[in-house]
């Protein structure tokens, strides 16, 4: 089971809370994807617009209990790293792997990456804040100059934000969230109960099959023995 990964525990969540959970997403989701030492920054900027930049951006609007959009720029060197390490720690053979971040390989891989991200994101809200968002597909591109992106319906008062994060090789790249000026407010006290970790579940589950195969394999081994003894 993995705890909720909360900001403060305040009556009031603000926009910069809203943002901390999706950085611990983005950390989360990495970790899990061989890039465990990826951290970030822990003073936010201030932005007045979003953009794309080089070497690829990757972009996801959400809707629901507040609109907005979250953007992932990385080097080309970042996001190198992230999908070789990805890749690697899932088994592909490091000569099958794409040399270059143009690669449509690595486009499709980051684009995953953004997508499992966003979902771990909305999760999150789902639990701790109890309002539900849902996202649309990620979109990921190779770009060689900035290209500023909006979201395509009136956000009351948005308001954006950039958080800077580090590899483990010390590679950067750029977080960019813009949202609805919101506040949600806690009316009173309730359990935020832990999320499941499938992969929690999926160990669970093989740890009881494998309990069960040994009881069988031991009733097994009884009744030879019994029947041995012409019992």
């Amino acid at each position: 089971m993995t705890p909720l990964a909360t900001a403060k525990r305040s009556r009031a969540v603000t926009t910069e809370e809203v943002l901390l959970i999706l950085c611990h997403s983005v950390t989360e989701v990495l970790g899990n994807a061989g890039n465990k030492e990826v951290s970030y920054s822990p003073m936010v900027q201030k932005i007045n617009k979003t953009c794309l930049r080089p070497d690829i951006g990757c972009f996801v609007l959400f809707d629901g209990g507040f609109s907005g959009l979250v953007i992932i720029n990385f080097t080309a060197t970042s996001a190198m790293e992230i999908y070789r390490k990805y890749l690697l720690s899932m088994g592909m053979p490091e000569d099958e792997l794409a040399q270059y971040h143009t690669a449509d390989e690595v486009g499709n891989v980051m684009g995953e990456i953004m997508n499992q991200i966003v979902g771990d994101f909305t999760n999150k809200v789902r639990h701790q804040l109890k309002t539900s968002i849902t996202q649309s597909q990620p979109k990921m591109m190779a770009i060689n100059k900035q290209v500023q992106i909006s979201v395509n319906t009136t956000l009351d008062q948005p308001q954006s934000r950039r958080v800077t994060f580090n590899t483990d090789s010390n590679n950067i790249f750029y977080l960019e969230l813009s949202m609805d000026k919101t506040e949600f407010i806690k009316l009173h006290d309730f359990d935020e109960t832990e999320l499941e970790d499938p992969d929690d579940i999926l160990a669970e589950n093989r740890e009881k099959e494998d309990r069960k195969a040994k009881e069988n394999t031991g009733n097994d081994d009884n009744d030879d023995l019994m029947s041995d003894l012409g019992i």
